[in-house]
């Protein structure tokens, strides 16, 4: 099974917030999770309640193989948290 590292959609209309999952590939975006490893709100205004990661558990995926999309891998980026 192919995992990758994708936000998966929530909230309101106007008004979206994002959870990161570990997903198999083959299931569509807001479908069935591995495991829920953080969350991302874009429209929060203090930096602290804009990203929450659980770094644990991302890097042992990331060991394990599951690729990021190309909006998670910026986030990860940005919280300093190393791809191979």
């Amino acid at each position: 099974m192919a995992v990758k590292l994708r936000l998966k959609r929530f909230g309101r209309r106007h008004s979206a917030c994002f959870r990161l999952s570990a997903m198999d590939i083959r299931s569509p975006r807001d479908g069935r999770v591995i495991e829920e490893l953080g969350w991302y709100d874009p429209k929060a205004k203090d930096a602290d309640k804009q990203l929450w990661l659980n770094r644990e558990r991302i890097e042992h995926w990331l060991r394990a193989g599951a690729q990021p999309s190309e909006t998670v891998a910026q986030l990860l980026k940005r919280q300093g948290i190393g791809l191979k």
